[in-house]
């Protein structure tokens, strides 16, 4: 049996076998779509062309028509596809295609033979726009943030337990940082208000150690490399501050103390310097990895470049004190140590005043920096008082220049010039030599800093016979033309006096005996006090000298002042009984009482006590003066006058011992000394101190001015050494203060009586 062959361009080209139908085939257009067995227009057939002739469609009648083959016929429909023609049984005719049949309803022959092919497809209605569920929104948006809350939940169980402890670790390293703030150091003035120390700002560099261990830097060696860099700047041993910024229990270091605006200008530059090339990517990814296992690239530590070790260093404003006048007044005004604090003279003795109160700031801190959102406080400091002097600082320079060329031309160990306002009590200067300069203790001697004007005690010699024969005249034991026989040797308790200089008998008035200066005259002038009793006696010039101020604080309270020395009348033996009246053996006295003794004839008869600070101005701006010294009648105003005429006569008369302290134009009173000085040890003497004390005019006193040498080698007397120093000052002082000259003669007392 032979099959027929299949009609081109149907779909059993593919070798797929249609069943047989049976009647004719009658190609019926369905809803704009061609005839099955044809392609659309424009279309090209699939498979081989059919050897016989295809049926040419017609149009559905009432009665069969003869299988055509199908035509082409438009497309009407964008959608309707090209179908494949179906061919039919082998030996039987192919059956036309059947058109659609409405749903629903079951095809009818007439109904596939004479429906006519619709012109066109309805148009369709819009379908209308359908909103979304609300319980579907809901659920999703409820599954949402259950995901959100979630996640939350998840990070605080992770920090709270899981990372707790390395966050508290890190947290560690931010935290608040307290900082104290140091108060202003008050300023020390001459008494026209020129400071002679005052304060100016500083740096101190600090640094917080837990910022430089291998965790928070990534170099094993952050103290090291931070030392190096800092040494040369700060001035500070490479190892002492490695040492310092190897203690991460300790957040606070200060490395180095007030420090200038161009060092703290330097570090700080330097520090960001590094910050910015360790704040590379390269330098970051770097970090990154620190910590985190090898398999994933992880590091021990960073490269140095990737390395900011100054990022732990910081600056705190402080202040650093300097003395404008270098030397000036050094030796009274003191010097502070490298903490800031008082460390000797005036210095130390006001530290509590001049430091004021400090304070102290908190802060947060991140990296090592300031965290502003973090909050904080801050104690402000209340800064130091000013104090004042009574120094003139013309006066004082004049002082401080004749001393330190007297010290150097005699050769002697040190020397020091006090002036002193008669009526006030007020120290107009106050000059050591050899000084220093506070700008610069490195080149400074221990024995140099201190004030030996209070300091030193010392055997004051022949100055002293002032209190000597003030006992006597004030006692009413003698007038100063008592007549004294004067033999060049004297012994008493064994031991032999005589003066400074070889004589016979010398025929002389009281006040003979002080413009001579004689040792001899003096102990027998003492010894009528006790009408033979040299206890007596002894007890009375003993109550005499305590009056003037000697072995008795001078009220200044200078650091290490000494009160000096003066042994009770009971407690004297053998030569100290006689020597005591010519200032030697067991009395001591520092230049300021020596000055004081002076003053205090020059002032009448009143001790008026010394005084350095004219005032202080506190915190507030208020200025406070300091209460006059506390006054003490010691002679009468009488014997005070009569003294001051015999002192007159030491600089005036030709037998007197001060002529080289003779001012033109003014009147003069004064005393030489030239005592044998003890030796270091304590054990007998070794050299000699000079000195001259004297007040001017002598009519209408106004200053005191005293000049003391110890050791000297070039001269040893009184007045060759000191009374030149006297004039110098002296003359300096009345003409600066604007002080008339005299406007009478001396008296020009006899020194002398003819036997």
């Amino acid at each position: 049996m032979t099959t027929p062959r299949q009609p081109s361009g149907s779909d059993s080209g593919s070798g797929r076998r249609q069943p047989p139908r049976t009647g004719a085939a009658r190609p019926v257009a369905g809803r704009g779509q061609p005839a099955k067995g044809q392609p659309a227009k424009g279309q090209a057939a699939k498979g081989q062309a059919p050897k016989s002739q295809p049926v040419k469609p017609q149009p559905a009648k009432s009665q069969p028509a003869k299988p055509q083959p199908a035509k082409a016929q438009p497309v009407r429909s964008q959608s309707a596809k090209a179908q494949p023609a179906k061919t039919a049984a082998a030996g039987r005719t192919p059956r036309a295609p059947q058109q659609r049949r409405p749903e629903g309803r079951p095809p009818t022959r007439s109904q596939a033979a004479v429906r006519p092919r619709p012109k066109s497809r309805p148009p369709q209605r819009p379908s209308a726009l359908k909103l979304a569920e609300p319980k579907r929104r809901l659920r999703v948006i409820t599954v949402a943030l259950s995901l959100v809350f979630s996640v939350f939940a998840g990070r605080l169980v992770q920090l709270q337990l899981v990372d707790a402890d390395a966050l508290a670790a890190d947290a560690n390293t931010n935290r608040y940082q307290n900082i104290p703030i140091t108060a202003e150091r008050g300023s020390i003035t001459s008494s026209d208000g020129v400071a002679l120390a005052a304060t100016v700002d500083a740096y101190d560099i600090t640094a917080d150690p837990a910022m430089f261990t291998p965790e928070a830097t990534g170099i094993p060696d952050a103290p090291e490399q931070a030392a190096a860099l800092l040494s040369p700047i700060i001035g500070v041993a490479k190892d002492r501050i490695a040492a310092d910024l190897h203690t991460p229990k300790t957040r606070y270091k200060r490395l180095a103390a007030q420090q200038t605006p161009a060092a703290k200008n330097q570090i700080s530059d330097l520090k960001s310097s590094l910050e910015k090339q360790a704040g590379s990517r390269a330098c970051q990814a770097q970090k990154k990895l620190l910590g985190k296992p090898a398999d994933q690239g992880g590091r021990t530590r960073v490269d140095n470049e990737c390395a900011n070790p100054l990022a732990g260093v910081f600056n705190r404003e402080t202040q650093k004190r300097i003395y404008p006048a270098d030397g000036l007044a050094a030796n009274l005004v003191g010097f502070v140590n490298g903490e800031g604090e008082g460390a000797g003279g005036l210095e130390l003795q006001y530290q509590k005043q001049l430091a004021g109160k400090d304070g102290h700031s908190s802060y947060a801190q991140a990296g090592g920096r300031l965290v502003p959102t973090a909050g904080g406080s801050m104690d402000p400091a209340v800064p130091g008082s000013d104090i004042k002097l009574t120094i003139n600082r013309d006066v004082q320079w004049a002082a401080q220049r004749a001393i330190t060329d007297q010290v150097a031309n005699s050769g002697a160990e040190k020397g020091y010039v006090v002036v002193q306002d008669v009526k006030t009590g007020q120290v107009i200067a106050m000059a050591s030599s050899p000084g220093f300069n506070p700008n610069d203790l490195s080149l400074a001697k221990q024995s140099q800093m201190g004030n030996p004007a209070l300091v030193d005690a010392y055997e004051p010699g022949s100055t002293a016979k002032l209190m000597s024969l003030a006992a006597v005249l004030d006692s009413g034991k003698a007038n100063w033309d008592t007549r004294v026989t004067v033999p060049g040797t004297l012994v008493r308790a064994g031991q032999q006096f005589k003066d400074d200089v070889p004589h016979g008998d010398w025929y002389l008035t009281l006040a003979g005996v002080l413009a001579k200066s004689s040792n001899i005259g003096t102990i027998e002038a003492v010894e009528a006090l006790g009408d033979g009793d040299q206890l007596k006696a002894n007890q009375i010039l003993d109550g005499y000298m305590r009056k003037f101020g000697v072995a008795q604080p001078t009220g200044l309270n200078f650091p290490g002042e000494t009160p000096g020395k003066l042994k009770k009348p009971e407690d004297l033996v053998a030569s100290e009984k006689y020597n005591i009246a010519f200032g030697q053996g067991p009395l001591q006295v520092n230049a300021m009482q020596a000055t004081s003794v002076y003053s205090t004839i020059a002032n009448g008869g009143v001790r008026v006590a010394p005084s350095i600070v004219q005032g202080v101005t506190g915190p507030d701006g208020k200025y406070t003066a300091t209460p006059p010294g506390e006054q003490t009648r010691v002679v009468s105003e009488q014997t005070a006058k009569t003294l001051t005429s015999m002192l007159e006569s030491v600089v005036d008369d030709e037998q007197g011992t001060g002529g080289k302290a003779a001012i033109p134009g003014y009147r003069v009173a004064g005393k030489t000394g030239t005592a044998n000085r003890g030796a270091a040890d304590g054990k007998g003497y070794d050299g000699y101190t000079a000195s001259f004390i004297g007040f001017a005019p002598a009519d209408a006193p106004r200053y005191t001015v005293s000049c003391t040498l110890q050791g000297p080698v070039n001269g040893h007397f009184g007045g060759q050494l000191c009374g030149p120093v006297f004039k110098q000052v002296m003359e300096f002082t009345l003409k600066t203060m604007q002080v008339p000259p005299s406007g009478s003669p001396a008296p020009n007392l006899p020194v002398e009586w003819k036997p």
